[in-house]
């Protein structure tokens, strides 16, 4: 009898993916969404679980007990005073008063509190972390071949995971677990939809993103939305979105207690509405703030895989833009060096890019011939990478560079327009 009440009540609980201490914090979440004054500690828990027989727990835990696992209390492997049993009935029932009632037979809640009564395979504990690492790899594709092949494997994968959620039997973990993850992707989609210039596309994965971080409680999740978010939001000339993502993405941060890396992304992103907006003086600001929390980084226990792409590389970056913005190209010149120079070789694609950028700046400084040489090296090392923001920005300076009358500009935007007419980019 001992051995399966205990058995009965472990059970339930992993099945509803709980260790004993998450479930003290479920317990006490649920009894506030109850608003009922219960609570339970780790040993009464297990007390619950090993005792024979196990305590009876109070009127107030038991309500909470019946709606964290959707069974009367007798079912849990309690020995229940008659006057404390619930019943299962209509609720419009007449006649006495009942304390609870559930809409089921006791024996079908009891399975499905086991198993979900989905059709279809069981995703455990295995095929969450195949999808994990196939979800985090999408990091390095699109950091060393571009976007579009990254959102041919978004896609496959956001396919298994709509129909593992909706077809697919799992514990209550796991499908936590596939929502973040859903979350995840949706925010990769956006980061795709602005560097392939779909830019109302990429908002509208932003706004989904969104929605799915805020329904797992995912804080941080939300913040590297919202970082996509203000890039998005600027392309689409739409300054007070980017500048409230920005204020939001403070405010989600320090309720997290967010270490330095993240502060440090969202000082960038502060800093790139402050410059798109001319507003010289909030970009110094907020460039202040990101070498204030790159100076810290290191101290940070843990850092969101989104996050660790930055670094001093992308401080500096900024600051040339600052620069560009401030029509004074020669200033930007040297942090642009110091960009490409402090990149590495993992972050192809930005890597291009930053080089692109130095070679704009030193067109507009009038050192075409290092520009063109810049470009030259573009040209070298980007035949692998597939990015349509990248071929914008090359694009660009063939225009600017076309507008000169000089051999090596001629030379430079020929070699551009049979590189584009190839296919590289």
């Amino acid at each position: 009898m001992a051995d399966r009440v205990v058995s009965r009540l472990a059970q339930l609980r992993r099945a509803a993916g709980y260790t004993q201490e998450s479930f003290v914090t479920a317990f006490a979440q649920e009894a506030a969404r109850l608003s009922v004054a219960a609570s339970v500690s780790v040993r009464q828990a297990r007390r619950w679980e090993r005792e024979t027989p196990p305590p009876l727990p109070h009127p107030s835990q038991q309500t909470v007990l019946e709606a964290m696992f959707g069974l009367p209390l007798a079912e849990m492997g309690f020995e229940v005073p008659r006057h404390r049993v619930t019943v299962s009935a209509p609720i419009g029932d007449a006649g006495e008063v009942k304390r609870r009632t559930f809409v089921a037979d006791a024996g079908v809640l009891a399975a499905a509190a086991l198993v979900p009564t989905r059709p279809g395979q069981r995703v455990g504990a295995a095929e969450v972390a195949e999808l994990r690492a196939r979800l985090d790899g999408l990091y390095q594709t699109d950091h060393t071949a571009g976007s579009v092949p990254a959102l041919t494997q978004a896609r496959r994968i956001e396919d298994e995971l709509t129909g593992a959620l909706g077809s697919a039997s799992y514990t209550s973990r796991v499908g936590r677990e596939l929502q973040t993850m859903l979350a995840e992707l949706r925010g990769h989609r956006a980061w795709y939809g602005y560097d392939g210039g779909r830019i109302h596309q990429g908002r509208a994965a932003c706004m989904e993103a969104l929605a799915a971080a805020q329904l797992v409680d995912n804080p941080l999740l939300q913040v590297s939305v919202l970082e996509t978010l203000v890039l998005l939001a600027i392309k689409a000339e739409r300054a007070w979105e980017a500048a409230s993502a920005v204020e939001n993405a403070y405010r989600l941060a320090t309720h997290a207690g967010a270490g330095h890396t993240v502060h440090l992304v969202i000082s960038l992103r502060d800093a790139n509405v402050a410059t798109h907006t001319g507003d010289l003086s909030g970009a110094r600001r907020a460039l202040s703030r990101a070498v204030s929390h790159q100076g810290r980084a290191d101290t940070d226990a843990e850092v969101p895989k989104w996050a660790q792409f930055v670094g001093p590389f992308e401080v500096d970056y900024a600051t040339a833009d600052m620069y560009v913005r401030a029509e004074q190209p020669k200033r930007a010149v040297p942090f642009l060096r110091a960009a490409v120079r402090g990149i590495g070789g993992d972050l192809a694609r930005n890597s291009a890019s930053y080089r692109v950028k130095l070679a704009d700046a030193l067109l507009a400084a009038q050192e075409v011939d290092e520009a063109c040489t810049e470009m030259s090296a573009v040209l070298d090392s980007c035949g692998g990478i597939s990015s349509p923001r990248l071929l914008g920005k090359i694009r660009e300076f063939q225009r600017a560079a076309d507008r000169i009358d000089s051999a090596a500009a001629r030379e430079c935007g020929e070699r551009i327009r049979e590189t584009v007419r190839g296919g590289t980019t």
